[in-house]
């Protein structure tokens, strides 16, 4: 999958997430499924429905460097994977 250049939540999705230590339970609205993330999957999303659409955005929003960008593409498209939120190309 090429990058995007924009990303956000799919509608309907209220994000709703417990967290602990490194680890969040998150709920899938429209899948109804339950998944689990790791700190930084859930920091991006919340990053994403905060109105953080592109990857500069993104990395400002999560105080990361140029470095990040990599390992930001394959978060967003692992939480693309799962229905919580698309790319505009």
């Amino acid at each position: 999958m090429p990058p995007a250049s924009t990303w956000h939540v799919l509608p309907g999705q209220s994000l709703r997430h417990h967290s602990w230590d490194q680890e969040a339970v998150l709920f899938n609205d429209l899948s109804g499924d339950t998944h689990l993330l790791d700190a930084d999957a859930l920091a991006l999303l919340l990053a994403v429905q905060g109105g953080a659409s592109d990857l500069a955005a993104l990395r400002q929003a999560l105080d990361a460097g140029d470095d990040a960008e990599p390992a930001l593409q394959v978060l967003l498209e692992q939480l693309a994977s799962i229905s919580l939120i698309a790319a505009h190309p």
